[in-house]
């Protein structure tokens, strides 16, 4: 187990600090995102995670896919979702998956990904501001979105003042899980 975490996080420094040394704007998103700010309140508290998400700008893709490509990572577009994975034998799960921002990933997201002017250095981190990131795991809602959320509430980075930061459908499933801590329907 503890290598299998240390592989994930060798990929997400190799991959940032490719981005970083070519000058290319990107944020970490996803569960390392999650993992910098709980472990800002708790490290105790920090979930591991099996892969790596990051978001770039659109105009950036030519240059994010050439800077990927020379750091040993393979471009492989499947279900609706462009990734690079950690050499050419690897899988999906041994991937740097890439969201773009401002745009939805899915046709019904109720609001698109967040600006890459929402990140903020964390951890040694460019990484999406907390904000932002509850925004996306409200919008998105899988399970594990809402685990990631309970995390936030848990060790005290989200609070019942934070429902109203939101449009209310986002709201309203972020006082469902402040008033339901541990219901996993929703």
């Amino acid at each position: 187990m503890e290598e299998a975490t240390q592989r994930v996080q060798d990929r997400l420094r190799r991959a940032t600090a490719a981005l970083r040394e070519a000058g290319v704007p990107h944020c970490v998103v996803g569960g390392n995102a999650v993992a910098a700010w709980v472990a800002q309140a708790d490290a105790g508290a920090v979930r591991n995670t099996r892969d790596v998400d990051i978001m770039v700008r659109r105009a950036d893709w030519p240059r994010v896919q050439a800077v990927m490509e020379a750091a040993g990572f393979t471009y492989r577009h499947a279900r609706m979702v462009d990734m690079f994975l950690d050499g050419p034998d690897a899988k999906a799960r041994d991937a740097v998956h890439v969201l773009f921002a401002g745009e939805r990933v899915t046709a019904d997201q109720l609001v698109p990904n967040p600006e890459m002017e929402e990140s903020t250095d964390l951890a040694g981190l460019s990484v999406l501001n907390l904000e932002a990131l509850v925004r996306v795991k409200l919008c998105v809602w899988r399970d594990k979105d809402r685990t990631h959320l309970r995390d936030f509430i848990d060790v005290g980075l989200v609070d019942v003042r934070w429902p109203p930061r939101f449009i209310p459908p986002l709201a309203d499933r972020l006082r469902f899980l402040l008033e339901n801590p541990e219901d996993f329907v929703a």
